[in-house]
């Protein structure tokens, strides 16, 4: 939608304050008298050009200045070497060095095309900002020579940013206007100054394009431009400047402080102060005393009115990662011994801690003892990067120690990431980084001490410590620390009764895995058909030299609990991965999928948060009937998944006359069923559907067609492929028609207890709703794709899911609204289709 001056109701614009790009301009060409082609400039008319201008220059001592001369071959290379600089200002003040366009060594043209990127962003221009372009002439080594300027405002008169081609008339030094001065004009080319500006408009879209008509103009523009071309005097610069999709009107950001001067008022101006955000004397003097020890005494006694006590309620319910103002973190300090029977105000009482005054940090560090216990959830949030004081995280090591082992697991995979908070690096302090750096001890901090511990005793727990290590030590930044603590673990290992069965249990791991790693990517990289790679990697596998076939008991890295003895050769298949059966010890089959150059850690993550929040609705009698199957990554660029039986809800559709019911009434039939289904069955459906709705919902999980999702015999429909997270338009809950048809339509009771079941399960994880965005949080820095896109928002998108401004009545309504949108939004129905289409041209 290109955009219009006029001001007609309903026109499209935004402000400049609200653009975060940068300010960038595209120095075209040079234009002016006696170029053999449009945008062409002869090297002998340019001396011509530019004394005609008032400006001296010698480009070559015995030039030819016949403006039709063709210079000679030993000449070309004697042709003026030119360059433009840009420069953006404000006021007379410049807003940047002066930034230059390429060397253009040519004798007959001077084309630059060449976008210039200045660092400011469109957000901080003023009203009076403008590019300064000056064109000069390289005449020796640390030798130039200024041939002239030119100007332009960044916004017009009526406040609206330039946008588009521009024609610049480049002027002696003598003869630059001013800011506010219009461009130079001879009236010579005034007649295609006016055509120029019309074929802008033209190519803008603001005048309507007659094919026939156009051509027949566009033929008579170009006789007037070169008639122009010999009979102006001056030489022009054309640039161009980004186009947007709507109009761009100058805005600034307006002060909400009451206390500052509005510049409405002529008699004031608005000053930039550049010390308001350093701490002020006054107040730091202020809150010395008042967190002194002769206030410690009286503050122990001290208990809030009713109105403060609201207040301090209301603090104590804001999500985990919000800041406090200065006058909530006093409120907290003074009434902290008050606050130190709760123990949800922990994490509140250490944010308003000003860690750097001795003084405050000694009674901080004292109170921790008093405070009561904390629960999994707060002591995670304190182990952030948020936290950075030693005495703090120790604390909430401290408390992890209570936590059961198989509790333990389930937050294994964020404690590993917490590792590289430990020790930030030096220059992270300072501000130079933009995510920590792990330092060379950190394995010597508590934290690690105690996985390490806790690992040493629990077979299963050291099999995912080790695995989540192994990940980190790809990173390059983090390895090296990373691998310092799998030494300390191993060696750790050395010193028990029964470690060295532990140490061989990771070698032979690691050489399994290094081997399916090998194998699928020699798959990968023959040029064959499917089968004929199939038949290629069976018979691989099947070979007794491989030790692939057979080998002594192990426990898999996916799930320890299971012990293999081999892989069955003849059930191996390749796709896009490698499709294994192992052979448990009692000769049942584990089917797997193992992944070579995929990253597998977004799926490994989303599955465990899958898991915990499986086990929160458990804990509150709620059994959804979930299946949270097996992902474990082994390195950055590969893992294992486990394979649970079952077909996607497009095959199903495809082969039971796009119906899920049908499809059910044919694997569990029970003619005294509802709608002739199992009623196990049917109730494992509902609520399945109901538990992946809610989770994906909260997780913003996006890619979600037909193809990923998957239901078994027995009911349970689930999600696989988590490849995208948080992406930018995800469905607000994947729930097609052929989902709900299943359970009987929109009227039916199946599709009322399945809306039942969503509200409870989302109100019982809004309840736990800080335990997820402080795993969440601990991943900010894990590198993990779609994190990594923007770490900083990550936390604040789950948060959002949980509309937590919402009360409980208010979020179920909300909820409610969020489901019957669902069933009805056509956005997801567009992508299945064209994800249909996307498949059918890939076969």
């Amino acid at each position: 939608m290109n955009y219009n001056n006029s001001n007609t109701p309903g026109e499209h614009f935004c402000e400049s304050k609200d653009i975060g790009e940068f300010v960038s301009v595209r120095i075209d060409n040079l234009w002016g008298k006696g170029e053999r082609k449009p945008t062409i400039l002869g090297r002998y008319n340019l001396e011509e050009r530019l004394q005609l201008n008032g400006m001296s220059i010698n480009i070559m001592d015995n030039a030819d200045t016949n403006a039709h001369a063709i210079p000679r071959e030993d000449e070309k290379n004697s042709a003026p070497l030119l360059f433009i600089t840009v420069q953006l200002e404000s006021s007379g003040i410049p807003l940047s060095l002066p930034l230059q366009t390429k060397y253009h060594y040519m004798a007959e043209k001077y084309e630059w095309h060449e976008w210039i990127r200045f660092p400011a962003k469109y957000s901080e221009l003023a009203l009076d900002a403008r590019i300064l372009l000056t064109l000069w002439e390289m005449k020796g080594l640390w030798k130039v020579d200024k041939l002239g300027s030119c100007s332009i405002n960044l916004f017009q008169p009526d406040n609206e940013l330039i946008q588009g081609k521009r024609r610049l008339c480049l002027t002696a030094e003598t003869q630059r206007t001013s800011a506010n001065d219009k461009p130079v004009e001879t009236n010579e080319a005034l007649q295609y100054d006016r055509l120029f500006e019309a074929t802008r408009r033209y190519e803008d879209g603001d005048i309507e394009h007659v094919d026939w008509l156009d051509a027949l103009a566009m033929e008579r523009v170009a006789q007037i431009e070169a008639q122009e071309r010999i009979r102006t005097n001056d030489l022009y610069i054309h640039i161009t400047f980004p186009k947007f999709d709507f109009a761009v009107v100058f805005g600034e950001t307006k002060l909400d402080d009451p206390l500052v001067i509005q510049p409405q008022d002529p008699k004031y101006c608005l000053v930039f102060d550049p010390e308001m955000y350093r701490d002020n004397p006054a107040e730091s003097k202020h809150r010395r005393l008042l967190r002194g020890y002769r206030s410690g005494s009286l503050d122990r006694e001290l208990k809030p009115n009713a109105t403060i006590r609201d207040q301090l309620n209301s603090i104590l319910r804001y999500p985990p990662g919000q800041e406090l103002t200065d006058n909530e973190k006093n409120l907290v300090w003074k009434f902290r011994f008050y606050l130190s029977s709760n123990k949800r105000a922990l994490t509140k009482f250490v944010k308003c801690v000003e860690w750097s005054d001795p003084i405050e940090a000694k009674q901080a560090t004292t109170l921790l003892s008093e405070w009561a216990e904390v629960s999994i959830d707060d002591a995670l949030e304190l182990l952030s990067t948020d936290f950075t004081t030693q005495s703090v995280r120790s604390y909430a090591v401290s408390q992890l120690r209570k936590a059961k082992d198989d509790e333990l697991i389930m937050y294994l995979l964020q404690l590993v990431q917490a590792i590289k908070f430990e020790y930030l690096n030096s220059t992270m302090a300072q501000g130079a980084e933009t995510s920590p750096v792990v330092s060379a001890n950190a394995a010597e901090s508590s934290l690690v001490g105690f996985l390490i511990e806790r690992a040493l005793k629990n077979r299963t727990l050291g099999n995912f410590f080790y695995w989540y290590l192994m990940v980190e030590c790809d990173d390059r930044k983090t390895g090296k620390a990373y691998g310092k603590v799998v030494f300390q673990y191993v060696n750790a290992l050395s010193e028990m009764n029964d470690g060295a069965d532990m140490q061989s249990m990771f070698e032979r791991q690691r050489k399994l895995v290094s081997d399916l790693a090998r194998i699928s990517t020699e798959v990968q990289a023959l040029k064959e058909s499917r089968q004929r790679k199939i038949e290629w990697l069976r018979s691989y596998l099947a070979d007794s030299k491989n030790n692939l076939v057979s080998f002594p008991p192990l426990p898999l890295p996916l799930d320890p609990s299971v012990e293999v003895v081999g892989i069955q050769a003849d059930k191996a298949s390749h796709d896009d991965a490698a499709f294994l059966h192992f052979v448990k010890s009692d000769g049942d089959l584990y089917p797997v999928i193992f992944k070579a150059g995929d990253d597998m850690r977004q799926d490994q993550l989303v599955v465990q948060i899958i898991t915990l929040m499986d086990r929160l609705l458990r804990n509150e009698s709620l059994d959804l009937r979930l299946t949270p199957y097996h992902v474990l990554a082994t390195r950055v660029d590969q893992g294992f998944s486990q394979f649970i039986p079952s077909q996607s809800l497009a095959a199903i559709l495809a082969e039971n006359n796009n119906s899920i019911l049908a499809y059910l009434r044919n694997t569990s039939p029970d003619p005294e069923g509802t709608y002739g289904v199992a009623a196990d069955v049917m109730e494992t459906y509902v609520k399945s559907c109901a538990g992946y709705c809610v989770i994906t919902y909260l997780l913003g999980v996006g890619d979600r067609h037909l193809d990923n999702l998957l239901l078994t015999p027995q009911g349970h429909m689930f999600h696989v492929d988590y490849g995208y997270i948080w992406a930018p338009f995800p469905p607000p809950m994947k729930l097609c028609k052929e989902m709900v048809e299943a359970m009987g339509g929109m009227e039916s009771l199946m599709y009322q207890r399945f809306k039942s079941h969503c509200f409870v399960a989302f109100s019982i994880l809004r309840k736990s709703s800080n335990l997820i965005l402080n795993l969440f949080s601990l991943m900010v820095h894990s590198n993990i794709p779609d994190i990594a896109v923007a770490p900083d928002q990550v936390v604040a998108m789950v948060q959002d899911k949980f509309r937590l401004d919402l009360s409980e009545e208010e979020a179920m309504r909300y909820f409610q609204t969020l489901i019957s949108d669902s069933v009805r939004a056509l956005f997801p129905q567009v992508i299945e289709t064209i994800h249909k289409w996307a498949q059918y041209w890939r076969n």
